[in-house]
């Protein structure tokens, strides 16, 4: 079995930069809600370390929040309309690395399962 892991990495496609400075929650939510971890973003717009690293990692279902109009504001940007993105996802034993990407804007976002 490959041993599994989770990470993101934030883009903010309306600047064309990595979306450094973005706060992010990652919480568990099976049987009962749990914040794992929180941080905020990178000049990679990355994490310094994964969310979930393999040691710590349990399948079940997870949310990511990202606080999209935060980051925007502190950049001195119109926020748009959106507020905090939620990615819910289901995660499997022995699947591998779960990396998920926000690209983000005021206005949108999408996500995809990266590797």
């Amino acid at each position: 079995m490959k041993p599994s892991a989770v990470s993101t990495h934030v883009l903010d496609t309306a600047n064309g930069i990595p979306a450094q400075g973005m706060p992010l929650e990652f919480w568990r939510m099976e049987p009962e809600p749990v914040l794992i971890r929180a941080g905020t973003t990178n000049a990679d717009g990355r994490l310094d370390a994964p969310l979930l690293p393999p040691g710590d990692f349990a399948p079940g279902r997870y949310e990511l929040r990202f606080d999209v109009a935060a980051y925007f504001a502190a950049r001195g940007q119109d926020p748009g309309y959106l507020g905090t993105v939620v990615i819910n996802v289901g995660l499997r034993e022995g699947e591998g690395h779960y990396h998920v990407p926000l690209l983000c804007s005021p206005w949108s976002y999408s996500t995809y399962r990266g590797s």
